[in-house]
């Protein structure tokens, strides 16, 4: 009697074993989901200003020929920010909703609400953004209502009245505008 207890909790044992593996692994990974994946694992410091004016883009190659043209951060180097002279980005009115100053690496957000059809996204609170009309196809695919603090604003030094919101788990990055509260 006491050797059929055994061999059944036992047995019971190693069954729960295999089907309790995806739980574990679910748990682990939303404790880790909040960490940054891209720019290995760290949430880069602001991209340096461009003195430059006349600057090629610079997109990161890697072995074997394939190049990244996409803007994004890899080892805190800002690709695809290389263009202080980008017609695009000039406003006539810069901030003209004011400021946003809650940015830089220090700050990071979830997105609350969020608009696809006009590139419009709200930080709790009420801040209100819009990507840049050309930067859109670089963000369409982001999860923007995950919930989690996956997003960091920095000012666009080079270009004013724009900002550049960072994506920490995809490494890329966009322009977007301040529209208020």
């Amino acid at each position: 009697m006491k050797l059929h207890l055994f061999v059944t909790g036992a047995l019971a044992v190693l069954i729960s074993i295999p089907l309790s593996i995806p739980a574990f692994a679910q748990r682990g990974g939303q404790s880790d989901h909040n960490t940054p994946r891209a720019n290995q694992g760290r949430v880069p410091p602001p991209p340096p200003r461009r003195d430059d004016r006349r600057a090629r883009p610079e997109p990161e190659r890697h072995d074997g020929g394939r190049v990244n043209s996409l803007p994004h951060v890899s080892n805190d180097h800002w690709y695809g920010h290389d263009r202080p002279d980008d017609r695009r980005y000039r406003i006539d009115h810069p901030f003209e909703h004011g400021r946003f100053d809650h940015f830089g690496p220090t700050y990071r957000y979830r997105i609350e609400r969020f608009d696809p059809d006009h590139h419009r996204f709200w930080f709790p609170g009420g801040f209100y953004f819009q990507i840049a009309d050309w930067d859109w196809p670089v963000a369409a695919d982001w999860c923007w209502n995950c919930g989690d603090d996956d997003f960091v604003i920095y000012e666009d030094s080079d270009h004013p009245g724009w900002y550049l919101l960072y994506n920490v788990h995809t490494g890329h990055y966009v322009h977007v505008s301040y529209m208020g509260m």
